[in-house]
């Protein structure tokens, strides 16, 4: 008989209800409990989830009475590194966070250190590597389909720390896993946009050049993007255009004139479902998930060396050292607007 997995959720907003679909599908969770101080956005997840699992306001209180096995952490930004700790703290076997990791650099570091030296498997909703096109044209990418990688152009609404995790991710996912060994970044903070008490710029542009010898250049956010969010990856032998949720966009391989990408629907409820059986998997067998922390953290470098880049006017080598605030608030404060 497959092991159960006492599941509790801290958080019970939107977020929190588009992982409903993947914890009912998974046998092996049962929720026991949902934490919001909130009262109507905790009833109303309990319902989502079928009625069973208790309702608490304070989510410490929750962790020491109900013992979960697993935690579905859904909450802003400034939440995530506190609230692991207290999960680490009660004993829970792993955490699944909301991206990004943390507002800033040195608490992203913080988050990983305590994973590793705890032992909680800490992962992040990056749920959009399980998405069936983004898993088709990966495989496709690493058989040589598209020969070799030269190039990425990478798109991604506005908020770079928010949106570019995603972007940056896929990246990552479609390069192999290769390290980036450089970055340089400008950004436009004319006007500042405010995600989940976070301040960011709404416009950046960049480059970044991988171990491997693939250069990529980004823009998130602003005007004249040719795709709203995903990926083109340009290759000795074709190309393809990935949105984030796996559709496919134009695509050509140069020895097959006729050759032309099929349609993948995008399946957001589908990719949930199959985030949470990696998460229970990897649990139960006790080995890394596809969504490990560190490849949150891979991201969330590129990331920081962006905002690193321009604070300095100059290219940032990784790994990252040197910095442990976020610099781009840093500038914000300065009165920077534009670099």
């Amino acid at each position: 008989m497959a092991k159960e997995f006492k599941t509790a959720f801290i958080g019970c907003g939107n977020r929190a209800k588009e992982h409903v679909a993947g914890v009912l599908a998974e046998k092996r969770c049962r929720a026991v409990a949902v934490s919001d101080p909130k009262a109507e956005a905790a009833e109303s997840l309990k319902e989502a989830l079928g009625g069973r699992p208790k309702i608490y306001t304070d989510h410490r209180k929750m962790l020491e009475i109900e013992r979960p096995d697993l935690v579905i952490s859904c909450l802003w930004t400034r939440l995530h590194l506190p609230v692991f700790k207290d999960c680490v703290d009660a004993g829970v076997k792993a955490v699944h966070s909301e991206k990004p990791m943390a507002p800033t650099w040195g608490e992203c570091l913080e988050m990983a250190g305590l994973a590793e030296r705890s032992g909680c498997r800490l992962t992040f909703s990056h749920q959009r590597r399980f998405a069936a096109g983004n898993r088709l044209f990966r495989r496709m990418i690493a058989k040589g389909r598209f020969g070799k990688i030269l190039r990425m152009d990478l798109y991604s609404p506005p908020n770079l720390l928010d949106c570019g995790t995603h972007t940056f991710d896929q990246a990552f996912s479609f390069n192999a896993e290769q390290p980036v060994k450089w970055v340089l970044g400008a950004v436009d903070t004319r006007k500042t946009l405010n995600w989940f008490d976070v301040q960011s710029e709404s416009t950046a542009v960049g480059t970044l050049f991988y171990a491997n010898g693939v250069r990529a250049v980004i823009q998130s956010g602003g005007p004249d993007m040719d795709i709203w969010g995903g990926i083109r990856v340009t290759g000795t032998e074709g190309f393809i255009e990935v949105f984030w949720d796996g559709n496919p966009g134009q695509g050509r391989i140069y020895a097959e004139p006729g050759w032309r990408p099929d349609p993948v629907a995008a399946d957001p409820p589908d990719q949930t479902v199959r985030m949470v059986r990696d998460i229970v998997d990897c649990l139960a067998a006790g080995r890394e998930s596809e969504i490990s922390y560190k490849r949150a953290l891979a991201a969330s470098e590129v990331i920081f060396a962006f905002y690193e880049s321009v604070r300095r006017q100059a290219r940032m080598d990784l790994p990252l050292t040197g910095v442990s605030d976020n610099p781009l608030h840093a500038m914000l404060e300065a009165g920077r607007q534009s670099c």
